[in-house]
């Protein structure tokens, strides 16, 4: 085999290869003796079938996979040759004109890794920003759970403003009930704005036993076509009217949650409010030390990587400024930004690289263990009955193995480098802390590169300073920001409050509220 490198510029390489044929057909040869003794062929006893006749009957595809392994090795030979590290797979092209029998040319084109000097740890120095629980804090967020679960007792007189109502509605359009316009002894609270607009207003007043007929336009966005930017008439029959009834802080209450008492409730909130500030401080200590690392390290990156991340953000970004209200000032606004995105994807490929050398340099690994405990969590996604197939493809698929391994190898880098850094600890406010996590470096202005950052779509770019992408080595990924989870006590509070006042879907006529829904999301 004879390989010719004809570039060598930069992270750039090119090669020339040709495999001589001898070397495919002898792979031919060597297939068709493996198979022969299995081919069954009238005429022939078992096993007893000529090679001539088995390459012609299974010739085409045999060399198919005879000319696809001479390729893999002679991949594998000029990566070992020429000690390269590719950062992404090489481009191999069989020339035009190739026949079997013939030598195999191959052109090749590939990016390596920079080489990269394992860096200094020493003078490291990080803030750990912490915030107290207070027990304001706890009693707020007990006062939270509360409002929540809100709860009506039946009152006498006109509805008012915050006041539950229990009512049937029959929605007509043109003097016809329209599909999905009527329910019956549906809870609405007046002003929590969950209809469509002017719907609620038009309860105020209403008693127990009244009737009305209201009107109302649908929104121009409405989802149903038939529906949209129409004037509707509802008529609305009123069965109850209830009033907020205020709830008492006490065990009883914390039962009502599933729980002991309310101590252990309050214990619980503790718990998270706890988590989530720790999450936070991680994240800010984090933030300063990839900015440090940054800083003081600037060196060539493979611009297929870097092409391949803000790909994926921008994609990302794409997709949640089609949700935004107005699409097209969205994508607008991105696209004016479009270049401070692709700095931040070559900050981020840079810092994936730095930590990959960190690590493999001071023998950070993720544990067989630990891999194992990632597919099991990874599985979860898909059926029972697949999993064993997903657990077989990461065997078989390096790149899937490490695209799973790649968060925890990046947290496993960055807590060892906290643990190496001179660390000091100070109480702040969580504003303050907030503040410190979209900083930059010196503490007083956004960083250049997370400066794009007006809009929820780009949002998609938020890991831009606290985290790094892919290094293909060691597999240190951008792990995904760690979200809080919902306590047991919110978790019991939504789904009460979503099944006291939300009617059945296909009988309530919602009004379309795409931030809104947005805005929720983000808060779970």
């Amino acid at each position: 085999m004879q390989i010719v490198e004809t570039t060598n510029e930069g992270l750039k390489r090119a090669y020339t290869v040709t495999i001589p044929a001898a070397t495919i057909t002898s792979k031919v040869e060597g297939e068709v003796k493996k198979i022969a003794p299995q081919v069954k062929m009238p005429g022939f006893r078992a096993g007893k079938v000529p090679a001539n006749l088995v390459k012609k009957l299974h010739g085409p595809a045999i060399h198919q996979e005879a000319l696809n392994t001479s390729i893999r090795e002679a991949m594998d030979k000029l990566v070992a040759d020429n000690a390269l590290r590719p950062a992404m797979n090489p481009d191999v092209k069989l020339t035009d004109g190739y026949e079997e029998g013939k030598d195999a040319e191959l052109t090749v084109s590939l990016e390596i890794l920079p080489t990269i000097a394992a860096p200094s740890l020493d003078g490291l120095k990080l803030d750990k920003l912490t915030v107290p629980v207070s027990d304001e804090a706890v009693t707020e967020a007990v006062a939270n759970i509360a409002k929540q679960q809100q709860r009506f007792e039946t009152k006498d007189g006109e509805a008012a403003e915050g006041d539950q109502v229990i009512i049937d509605f029959t929605g007509k359009l043109d003097g016809v009930e329209f599909d999905g316009g009527k329910a019956e002894k549906a809870p609405l609270v007046i002003g929590a704005d969950r209809f469509i607009p002017g719907f609620e207003e038009q309860l105020k007043g209403i008693k127990a036993g009244d009737e009305r007929t209201i009107t109302v336009t649908f929104p121009e966005d409405y989802p149903a076509e038939n529906l949209a930017g129409k004037e509707t008439t509802f008529d609305i029959v009123a069965h109850e009217v209830k009033a907020p009834a205020e709830s008492k802080l006490d065990d009883d209450f914390a039962k009502e949650l599933g729980l002991e008492s309310l101590e252990q409730l309050t214990g619980l909130l503790r718990g998270q409010l706890e988590q989530e500030t720790a999450g936070l401080t991680r994240t800010a200590m984090k933030r300063s030390l990839l900015d440090q690392l940054a800083a003081g390290h600037d060196f060539d990156v493979p611009p297929t990587m870097v092409e391949a991340e803000f790909s994926q953000i921008w994609q990302q970004l794409i997709q949640e400024a089609q949700n935004e209200e107005d699409p097209a000032a969205a994508l607008e606004e991105i696209e004016a930004e479009k270049d401070d995105y692709r700095k931040i994807a070559e900050r981020r490929v840079r810092l994936g690289l730095l930590l990959s050398e960190i690590g493999q340099a001071n023998g950070v690994e993720v544990t067989s263990q630990e891999m194992g405990m990632l597919m099991q969590q990874a599985a979860q996604q898909y059926r029972p009955e697949d999993r064993q197939r997903f657990f077989e493809y990461v065997q078989q698929d390096p790149m899937m193995a490490a695209q799973l391994r790649a968060p925890l190898y990046e947290d496993k880098v960055v807590d060892f480098l906290i643990e190496k850094a001179e660390v000091t600890e100070r109480e702040v406010t969580r504003d303050e802390l907030q503040a410190a996590i979209e900083a930059d470096a010196d503490g007083e202005k956004p960083a250049a590169a997370a400066k794009p950052k007006k809009t929820p779509a780009k949002k998609a770019a938020k890991k831009d300073e606290a985290e790094a992408a892919p290094a293909p080595e060691a597999e240190a990924e951008a792990a995904a920001e760690e979200k809080p989870k919902k306590a047991p006590a919110k978790k019991a509070a939504a789904k009460k409050d979503d099944a006291e006042e939300a009617p059945a879907d296909e009988a309530k006529p919602a009004k379309k509220a795409p931030a809104k829904k947005k805005a929720a999301a983000k808060e779970d």
